[in-house]
């Protein structure tokens, strides 16, 4: 029923090499085709925040968020309005959202998870001083990054309620 397009202030985990401050993300795109590499080479949780008006009344109505795609882990967490909505983990990406939800603006927060791939290789660029990752196996020059973060579209739903 709704397209949620942000802007989107994403935050990431600084202690593992991601930004010290948010990061404002106009359109979702992946963190691989980033060309800051502290975004690009990042691996672990990151917040998706952004706002959103409803402007009728949703008492009584079901609603859900689909989130679309969530890469490379395909895991979420979903608030709302400060409302923890649970994590999703599979397509859809659907939360939800009826007991959270209302009219006017909403505050939604999406937590994504990636894998260590990305860091990995990213890892194998830098000086071991500067390295967050030490693994045994071995990164070959063919690795090629993950598609990650929240990718969406994000679109507010009626809920199928058959």
């Amino acid at each position: 029923t709704q397209s949620i397009t942000g802007p989107w202030d994403v935050s990431f985990d600084a202690r593992w090499g991601g930004p010290e401050q948010p990061v404002r993300f106009n359109s979702l795109t992946s963190w691989s085709e980033q060309s800051d590499p502290v975004i690009k080479y990042y691996s672990g949780k990151a917040v998706y925040r952004t706002t959103f008006r409803l402007d009728y009344d949703p008492a009584g109505k079901p609603l859900a968020i689909a989130l679309g795609d969530v890469q490379d882990v395909g895991i979420a967490r979903v608030r709302l309005n400060g409302t923890d909505l649970g994590v999703v983990w599979r397509p859809p990406f659907r939360a939800e959202i009826s007991r959270a939800v209302k009219r006017g603006e909403n505050n939604l927060e999406v937590t994504v998870v990636n894998s260590w791939r990305n860091r990995l290789i990213g890892d194998g660029e830098l000086p071991d001083e500067q390295r967050f990752t030490r693994t045994n196996i071995a990164v070959t020059k063919n690795w090629k990054l993950d598609s990650s973060g929240l990718l969406g579209p994000v679109i507010l739903q009626t809920k199928d309620t058959r």
